[in-house]
C-alpha cells in the first residue's frame, strides 16, 4: 500500500514541523511529498463499495490538534504563508485579489490523509476499501485542488524566493561553488 505509507510520510511531515529548524528544510520535504501524493491518489483505484451510500471518512483529527498543526506552520513560513490564489471559487466574482495561507492548505491535506491513516490503522480489508473509495472522492472534490495550489507558492519559495536563502545550496547554479559564470 504505497498510498498508506506516503500518507502516513506525509502527516509525520506535518505534524513535526515545530521540530524542523529550518522552512527550507520543510518546504523540500513538502514539495518531494506532494506531487507524489497527487499521482497515488489519482491512480487509486479501489473495487467498488458494497454499500449503496458512497462510503466517507470520520474525523478523527481534532480542530485543536487541526490548529496547532497550522500554527507550527504559519509560524516556520512567516510572511511566506499567505499567496495570492486565482483558483478560489470568489476570485470570478471579486476585483481584489484572494489571499490564502500554505498553512491552511497544506493542514486540509493532513486532515483527508489524518483521517485515513486513522481509519486504515486497524481496519479489515472491506473497511480500507471504503476509506480508499472515500479518500479517492474526496480527492477529486476537494483536495487534488489543494495539492496544486499549495505547489504554487511552495515552488515560488524553493526556487524563486525574493531573498535567496536557497542559492547556497549544493547543485545550484547561482551559488558560488566555480560554477560556470555567464557573465
Amino acid at each position: 500500500m504505497a498510498f498508506v505509507a506516503l500518507s502516513n510520510e506525509y502527516c509525520a511531515a506535518v505534524e513535526g514541523a515545530s521540530q524542523v529548524a529550518d522552512s527550507r528544510t520543510f518546504v523540500a520535504t513538502m514539495l518531494r511529498l506532494l506531487p507524489r501524493i497527487y499521482i497515488v491518489a489519482s491512480d487509486l483505484a479501489p473495487a467498488p463499495s458494497l454499500d449503496e451510500d458512497a462510503p466517507y471518512l470520520d474525523s478523527y483529527l481534532s480542530e485543536d490538534y487541526y490548529e496547532e498543526a497550522c500554527e507550527s506552520i504559519r509560524t516556520l513560513l512567516g510572511t511566506d504563508d499567505v499567496y495570492l490564489e486565482t483558483f478560489e471559487e470568489d476570485m470570478k466574482y471579486s476585483d481584489t485579489p484572494v489571499a490564502a495561507s500554505v498553512a491552511e492548505g497544506l493542514c486540509d491535506i493532513f486532515q483527508e490523509l489524518y483521517n485515513f491513516i486513522s481509519v486504515v490503522r486497524d481496519a479489515h480489508e472491506s473497511q480500507i476499501n471504503d476509506a480508499l473509495i472515500a479518500v479517492k472522492n474526496d480527492f477529486e472534490s476537494f483536495w487534488s485542488q489543494q495539492v496544486v495550489n499549495v505547489l504554487r507558492p511552495l515552488n515560488q519559495l524553493r526556487y524563486n524566493g525574493e531573498d535567496d536563502e536557497y542559492d547556497d545550496e549544493p547543485g545550484n547554479p547561482s551559488a558560488d561553488d566555480g560554477g560556470i559564470d555567464l557573465m
